[in-house]
């Protein structure tokens, strides 16, 4: 078995001479790229979204796909997963027997598929994968960092670190992310960065979203105010909470929903209901819990706000709510100003500072044609600079550069 030099992603030509014969082209095809994704659970979230749509976009005569995991849970799933193999890696911790047997276990398997590219998502995948990767020789490996990582400890870093330096290559989704990680020492030229890409999904009738809110118990009419996030500190819903005790002192007519997991903190989801009794929001405050159709809800609420205070890359939620035609409220954090372009398709605000969170939300609502310019504008930037093609030809682009730089082997 000879190696071939790469020279595109089509089928290889080779001229065959026969006795007696001029010589012809023969068509020999490639073998596909197999590619094995590593990400801590297949559920529902931001990341999960990303590895979902980048399975689901990238050319599937030129891939064979594996996905692997700690756990899965396809109740939170909107997606079939049965044309993938997934496998599961079930460890309690990144370290111990089990975990080094989980490791080898998975080592052995990326060696016997000849796996050709290894890409793991944000720290735990990393921690795990990427070293069982290099044990097996993957041509290819990558690591990712998909947050800002304030809430990691120092330990934490420095393990991230140390293992992101047998990776190949580090993506992120987002500037934010890049600045910080060179900042703690990582090289630039290993980290690239490949933006989210969402699906930008058809603009709903007005009696779509009608319909919808007739759904969820809310007015038909007047300010519907929202969030959609899972309910985790790090999201700072009770900001929100407060801010939108001091909006309906001028929106009184305004009513507010808060869309997400409620399961993922427990105790923070109780500290949240507590603060909306003790001001009185129990009536105008919706949580509708987990959902699956959060691109029908969207459409219905007037801003979409997202008060983080803190580790956000690059926010699906924003992405969203800007492919749904609504004006965004963010924190100005993170990645959130890669997204937001201020005064344009949103409004950007100092995180953990409920009155300026109420003053933005307030002007965007009461401004005549505002809330319509701004969700106008921010569609057509998620068109421009975030849809999901762009986010699959970006990443398809990279792997075969990797590939080829490693002189990736043929007819396997």
């Amino acid at each position: 078995m000879s190696a071939l030099s790469p020279t595109s992603a089509d089928d290889v030509m080779c001229a065959a001479t026969m006795p007696g014969s001029v010589t012809r082209s023969i068509e020999v095809p490639r073998d596909p790229i197999r590619l094995f994704t590593f990400t801590a659970v297949l559920a529902i979230g931001g990341t999960e979204r990303q590895v979902f749509n980048l399975r689901d976009g990238l050319d599937g005569t030129a891939f064979q796909q594996h996905l692997g995991c700690f756990g899965r849970f396809d109740e939170q799933l909107s997606v079939d997963l049965s044309g993938t193999p997934v496998h599961v890696y079930r460890i309690g911790k990144l370290y111990g027997v089990r975990a080094m047997r989980e490791l080898l276990r998975l080592s052995r398997f990326l060696k016997r598929e000849r796996i050709d590219i290894l890409h793991a998502y944000n720290f735990y995948a990393n921690v795990f994968a990427v070293p069982a990767a290099r044990l097996a020789g993957v041509p290819v490996v990558l690591a990712s960092c998909r947050d800002t990582g304030e809430y990691w400890t120092e330990r934490q870093r420095f393990v991230n670190r140390l293992v992101c330096r047998l990776a190949d290559g580090v993506i992120v989704n987002a500037e934010a992310i890049k600045a910080r990680l060179i900042e703690e020492g990582y090289p630039p030229d290993q980290i690239t960065v490949v933006h989210n890409g969402i699906h930008c999904p058809p603009l709903k009738s007005a009696a779509e979203r009608r319909a919808v809110r007739q759904s969820l118990n809310v007015p038909v009419d007047g300010p519907l105010i929202g969030v959609v996030a899972r309910l985790a500190r790090l999201k700072g819903i009770e900001y929100f909470i407060d801010a939108a005790r001091a909006i309906l002192s001028r929106l009184p007519d305004a009513h507010f929903l808060i869309v997400g997991d409620t399961s993922v903190d427990p105790a923070y989801r109780e500290e949240l209901k507590q603060s909306t009794a003790r001001l009185g929001l129990q009536d105008r405050l919706t949580y509708t819990g987990f959902r699956l159709d959060i691109p029908d809800l969207l459409p219905a609420l007037t801003v979409s706000v997202l008060p983080s205070i803190s580790g956000e890359g690059l926010s699906n939620s924003l992405l969203e709510s800007m492919a749904a035609g609504l004006p965004v409220v963010a924190t100005n954090i993170g990645g959130n100003p890669e997204v937001v372009v201020e005064g344009v398709t949103g409004v950007l605000v100092p995180p953990k500072n409920p009155s300026e969170l109420a003053r933005a939300i307030c002007r965007v609502v009461e401004t005549r044609g505002l809330a319509e310019r701004m969700g106008r504008a921010g569609r057509q930037r998620v068109v421009d600079h975030f849809s999901n093609d762009r986010m699959i030809e970006t990443t398809q682009s990279l792997y075969r550069e990797l590939l080829r730089r490693k002189g990736r082997r043929c007819g396997q």
